[in-house]
């Protein structure tokens, strides 16, 4: 099934939704240089990551030994395979498709979008009862063409599109 994304709001108005964009950020920009140049992730920077994504997976979360966090987000970092870099990180407990997408987004030295309801809601589409490659993929391709169209990074496309949804969706 082929996924389809159109924008709720005109192109030119992506900067003004990404300038709006609120969001904080604290727990995660400052690992960002680190883990990119690592490689992987520690228990302690993963724990981060999912707080900031869903504070309510951390019990589940916390409960991934430091190897597996270690092995499991090295392989996403470093493999060419596209399926495995998502679907790997799926292996560990209280990671599912939308927290696998912040650890691709941030980390990762590809562009890749966070797999956020409030994202797809701005993108005018379908929000799968279960998450598959094949709507990953599409996903995926829709926002870096998108994104390299307006000239913009993937972190700022991901602003305005979280930022258009929190203050319109109803």
């Amino acid at each position: 099934m082929t996924a389809k994304f159109q924008l709720r709001f005109p192109i030119r108005e992506l900067g003004y939704w990404a300038e709006r964009y609120d969001y904080d950020e604290k727990l995660i920009a400052p690992i960002v240089p680190t883990v990119r140049r690592r490689g992987f992730l520690t228990k302690q920077e993963f724990l981060a990551v999912c707080r900031w994504k869903t504070p309510r997976s951390q019990p589940r979360c916390r409960t991934n030994s430091p190897d597996l966090i270690r092995e499991v987000t090295r392989c996403a970092l470093s493999t060419s395979a596209e399926r495995l870099r998502i679907e790997v990180l799926t292996i560990l407990e209280g990671v599912g498709w939308p927290t696998a997408s912040v650890i691709l987004h941030f980390f990762h030295s590809d562009p890749y979008p966070i797999l956020d309801f409030r994202a797809l809601w701005s993108l005018k589409t379908h929000i799968p009862n279960v998450y598959s490659f094949d709507f990953w993929r599409q996903y995926t391709g829709y926002c870096r063409n998108l994104s390299k169209r307006c000239g913009i990074s993937m972190r700022t496309l991901d602003h305005a599109l979280w930022q258009f949804s929190n203050e319109n969706q109803k």
